[in-house]
């Protein structure tokens, strides 16, 4: 028998003020037709005043757990992924642990931007797999219009406010690729790349910086790294393209997303795709997209799974699993 991290359920919340691409024509030289065209972004999400990313995580958790049947006892260890914590520390998965008065096992945070919930996920499986935790809440979760710079055309316009949520746990399978849960995971990282998608601000700066980006810099990254993360987490398990059921992205770019399902073979048929409706929310967009796929009727128990995703550092990398 083989010991599998497997999905119990997800979740997801986005704030209550959407804002239409139209709201940007207002103060920017762009239209609803540019931000289309470039990005497949029609609306975002953006929290409200004083609303932070542990409160969003929080409301994410309490959804997964209902959609579980479970409570927050039950869980072992809670991770959130995030680049927008609330405070410089305590960790914004301390917060949520607190909020949901889960008074055991332990929580942390991980940044790595945009492929943070990919690493989160990660962790989360190596801890079950290691045996220091049965039940693992992962939520990735982002309030990226406090970073934003509201004069750059180029970047406000892309990115949203809101968080998701999965739950693992383990399960014991038979050790071939048709169990159910994380078959094979895959981390890349490459510094030298760090100027082409960064905040000019940190704490030992003492300022908060705003994000910048070499957008054309990133897509040709992009497609290249995601294909080539998720071919090799499938290898990894003697899988390929072919073999995939759906294909659930970082949403962060419609062309990003069309361009890698060509590199892999795949239609857009098999891609879930949320990006219209909350733009790039970062580390909350692949459990975003999980659970609005869940919602749709799209994923089913038994279905093979790829989700990568590609964010600063450069970071990137892919988990293969079966719903």
């Amino acid at each position: 028998m083989t010991l599998r991290a497997v999905v119990a359920g997800c979740g997801h919340y986005l704030p209550e003020r959407v804002v239409e691409n139209s709201e940007f024509e207002k103060t920017l030289e762009t239209s609803d037709e540019w931000i289309r065209s470039r990005s497949g972004i029609e609306r975002r999400h953006f929290a409200a005043a004083g609303e932070t990313t542990s409160m969003m995580s929080e409301h994410a958790a309490r959804a997964a757990l209902s959609d579980a049947g479970l409570v927050p006892e039950d869980l072992d260890a809670l991770i959130v992924a995030t680049s927008t914590p609330d405070l410089t520390f305590p960790s914004s998965a301390t917060m949520v642990q607190s909020a949901l008065g889960m008074t055991r096992g332990f929580a942390f945070d991980v940044q790595a931007v945009c492929a943070g919930f990919i690493y989160a996920l990660a962790n989360a499986n190596a801890l079950i797999l290691s045996g220091q935790a049965e039940r693992v809440m992962v939520i990735g979760a982002e309030t990226f219009s406090k970073i934003l710079d509201w004069s750059d055309r180029s970047t406000c316009v892309l990115f949203g406010d809101g968080a998701g949520a999965v739950i693992l746990e383990a399960k014991t399978g038979t050790g071939n690729v048709q169990d159910r849960g994380i078959l094979a995971t895959d981390l890349n990282s490459d510094g030298r790349f760090k100027d082409i998608l960064y905040v000019d601000g940190g704490v030992s700066t003492n300022t908060t910086g705003h994000l910048r980006m070499e957008g054309k810099e990133v897509f040709r990254h992009a497609v290249e790294k995601l294909a080539q993360t998720a071919t090799t987490s499938l290898a990894k398990v003697g899988l390929t393209g072919s073999d995939v059921d759906w294909v659930v992205p970082h949403q962060a770019n419609i062309r990003i997303i069309t361009g890698t399902a060509k590199k892999l073979g795949l239609p857009m048929e098999n891609v879930i795709v949320t990006v219209q409706d909350h733009g790039n929310t970062s580390a909350a967009s692949i459990p975003l997209a999980l659970s609005v796929g869940k919602a749709r009727g799209q994923l089913k128990a038994g279905d093979l799974i790829v989700t990568e995703a590609i964010g600063g550092g450069l970071a990137w990398g892919s988990v293969v699993l079966r719903w």
